[in-house]
């Protein structure tokens, strides 16, 4: 049984990667989200001046995801220095676990921009299957690195493609 159940992850983290990689190249769909606030946002607003922007999905009891957003956290004023780089948190909390999000991104002192997606119609559009599902977006609103998922380490990989993506490298 075990066997069948690490089998079946296996797939389905492939699946998902494979299927957001389609997405490679495009610009971000236009779907309305939330900020913590609760105003509604098109996400076709999302700019930051022909710099790129880190757009990670996430959620308040994934602890990858808290994991990552941490592990960034870390180097997040180095890396904005380096490619001017905006971080867009997306809350993919459903409406049991929404109202805490605006209270633990104040705890953990995040100054990322963050987004509520209680509908994950963002989530479907950008076809994340699992979180945390990091994309970088280049100057020009093209989706040029997908990640999926966290191990200690990969914010260095992602440091590594942001660069790539600002010329820096």
């Amino acid at each position: 049984m075990k066997k069948l159940l690490l089998c079946f992850s296996f797939l389905s983290f492939g699946f998902s990667f494979i299927h957001a990689q389609s997405l490679m190249n495009s610009k971000v769909p236009a779907i309305a989200v939330k900020t913590i606030n609760g105003a509604a946002i098109n996400t076709s607003t999302f700019s930051n001046n022909g710099k790129p922007i880190i757009i990670d999905f996430w959620a308040t009891w994934c602890k990858p995801c808290i994991a990552e957003l941490e592990a960034i956290n870390d180097d997040y004023a180095d890396w904005q220095k380096e490619t001017g780089v905006k971080l867009i948190a997306i809350s993919v909390d459903d409406a049991r676990t929404m109202a805490k999000v605006q209270s633990f991104v104040r705890e953990k002192g995040w100054t990322y921009d963050i987004y509520l997606d209680p509908n994950q119609d963002f989530q479907h559009a950008m076809q994340v299957i699992n979180t945390p599902c990091t994309f970088i977006i280049d100057g020009t609103g093209k989706i040029s690195f997908i990640h999926n998922s966290y191990m200690e380490g990969d914010e260095k990989k992602l440091h590594a493609a942001l660069l790539k993506v600002a010329g820096k490298k």
